[in-house]
């Protein structure tokens, strides 16, 4: 693979620019006791250059979820028993699919059958740009088959627990014990985009491959991911390539990382301490 070491930059804002320039995004997930995920990943989203943002939620966190940032809008989903979205919300889903520029799908979602059946659905739609995160790869990994349904463009961000259940839902051979050949191989045979995360997070398509050089230790606390999924959904939304986003958002997702650390201490870091960094980060680049 071709190693890539330029970073992405975003075009400058012309003058009589509006919100609906730079990308209407919608943030999927959330459940009983996971409404900070999505909360976290649409204030990232916001601060990462979002025109609009909206996080669709079940209706029963979508109270807490709103009061946790005033600038996104949201969306009430049915939900089930459990407290997780419902299969019966689909044509909600399949609506902001529509209306929206670019989808994240899986901070705080939980896993069931009536999420993956509207995974599923989602996979299968034309030209639709996703960030498919967190659970939201657990529920992927429970899907049979699934590259060979797939019409939608996605960027997979793994942790590596996710990356070793994804493997292993599509792949007899046992994981390669290099980063680099676990990302590569699994992008290049599903025609997507895999941001796998750590010390030196890993994006390639197949062909090229990016290593992070920006992050530290301080960043592995909860949210973090969250916030980085919101951050790349931002940058597909204002017209980044599908690669770009995640190179760029891994990039500038650490270097807030750093920023914040770099004030706080990495003892002390948590995630929305990364989101307030992210405009010194954006200065920066």
């Amino acid at each position: 693979m071709k190693t890539v070491k330029d970073i992405p930059k975003l075009k400058p804002r012309k003058p009589n620019a509006h919100k609906g320039d730079f990308g209407r995004v919608c943030i999927i997930g959330g459940c009983i006791g996971m409404s900070g995920a999505p909360a976290l990943a649409g204030r990232a989203a916001l601060r990462a250059g979002a025109g609009l943002v909206r996080v669709a939620v079940p209706e029963n966190v979508l109270p807490i979820v709103a009061s946790i940032e005033p600038s996104y809008t949201t969306i009430s989903l049915a939900e089930d028993s459990a407290g997780k979205i419902s299969a019966k919300t689909i044509n909600t889903i399949l609506d902001a699919a529509n209306e929206n520029d670019c989808l994240a799908f899986g901070p705080g979602i939980g896993t069931s059958s009536g999420i993956q059946s509207i995974l599923e659905a989602l996979l299968q739609q034309e030209n639709l740009r996703m960030v498919i995160d967190a659970d939201g790869l657990n529920n992927l990994s429970a899907i049979k088959d699934w590259p060979d349904k797939l019409k939608a463009n996605l960027i997979l961000t793994p942790h590596p627990g996710e990356m070793k259940r994804l493997w292993s839902g599509l792949f007899r051979e046992q994981l390669p014990p290099d980063r680099s050949d676990q990302a590569g191989k699994f992008a290049k045979s599903t025609k997507t985009i895999v941001v796998l995360k750590g010390a030196g997070t890993v994006v390639t398509d197949g062909q090229k491959v990016y290593i992070n050089k920006t992050g530290n230790p301080g960043m592995a606390t909860a949210g973090s991911g969250d916030c980085l999924t919101g951050v790349i959904t931002a940058l597909l939304g204002q017209g980044l390539s599908n690669f770009d986003a995640a190179v760029l958002g891994v990039y500038i997702h650490g270097l807030a990382g750093d920023i914040a650390a770099e004030k706080l201490g990495q003892v002390s870091l948590i995630a929305t301490d990364i989101i307030d960094s992210l405009p010194n980060a954006f200065l920066q680049k």
